[in-house]
């Protein structure tokens, strides 16, 4: 009785994973020969499982990743996890239609242009999402930073994942596309330091008190706002020109947008004094010699 009892279960078992199997099993076929795809309940529920796997690894990933990151640093990786994630979704279906004898190499060579068309259509998005994370990671740009690009100098006040925004010294919008920053020469006037050096120059006419010159322009540099006092200014005679003598006065800031400004009010107070002590500002002169022939 124990045996036949045993004999049974084991029927029951057969019955009831055939049952099982053969409901997994039902489905239908995609296309015609070889190259045909039977699409079953059975792949179905394996390719549902598989994706909410990935899901699952996906968002585990992204949490190890961004952990120690700033609020703001993540949100400028949204848009790549976004592309990460149908990439990797894309590759977790191919897989395990391979694993289950699905032949994908109809799916691929199907693709593969479209892959290539879009590889070479967004190129350059790519190398500014690249540059995008660079710079995110490694710091090299941020928030209030002057940089001066292609002769453009700008603040910059946002960073996205593909352009960096910067004001100019107009008040306009300057948007950078991100590779520019890993691909061509970026000065970055505040990056080690808040202070850069600066300079205005003067031509004076020749015979003037050089000394006087020289205590002008440190009386200017010492008494504009804006300008350090440590490092303290200083006075260069840089040249004997062609019609002046030329004086640079280097002076040190921390406000380097308002450069231009600044260089601006000490022109019109050396421009002054100057005048006051009757220091001139020659034009260029050429002098003319006439050769009469001989009659």
């Amino acid at each position: 009785m124990q045996e036949e009892s045993e004999d049974i279960k084991e029927i029951i078992k057969e019955d009831v994973w055939g049952s099982i199997k053969g409901f997994l099993d039902l489905g239908f076929h995609i296309g015609e020969g070889e190259k045909s795809i039977h699409l079953t309940i059975g792949l179905l529920l394996l390719l549902t499982i598989t994706l909410v796997a990935t899901k699952f690894i996906l968002k585990w990933s992204r949490h190890i990743l961004t952990r120690k990151m700033q609020q703001e640093d993540k949100q400028k990786f949204t848009s790549v996890f976004k592309f990460l994630n149908y990439v990797i979704y894309l590759i977790a279906v191919l897989v395990t239609l391979s694993a289950a004898g699905v032949d994908i190499t109809l799916v691929i060579t199907a693709s593969a242009a479209l892959f290539v068309g879009l590889g070479l259509a967004l190129q350059e998005l790519f190398k500014d999402v690249l540059g995008g994370i660079f710079i995110i990671v490694d710091k090299s740009l941020q928030v209030g930073d002057v940089v001066e690009v292609d002769g453009k100098v700008g603040k910059v006040f946002e960073i996205k994942l593909r352009t960096t925004r910067a004001l100019t010294r107009d008040d306009k919008v300057l948007i950078l596309p991100n590779h520019k920053f890993i691909s061509d020469i970026v000065y970055n006037y505040t990056q080690n330091h808040r202070t850069t050096r600066e300079k205005v120059s003067v031509g004076v006419a020749y015979g003037s008190d050089v000394d006087l010159v020289t205590k002008i322009l440190e009386e200017v540099a010492h008494g504009q706002r804006l300008v350090l006092k440590n490092p303290k200014p200083f006075v260069l005679f840089e040249d004997f020109g062609d019609s002046a003598l030329t004086f640079s006065i280097y002076f040190f800031t921390n406000d380097t947008f308002r450069d231009p400004r600044i260089k601006s009010e000490m022109r019109y107070k050396i421009n002054a004094k100057f005048k006051e002590n009757n220091v001139t500002i020659p034009f260029p002169q050429r002098d003319i010699h006439i050769i009469q022939p001989k009659q």
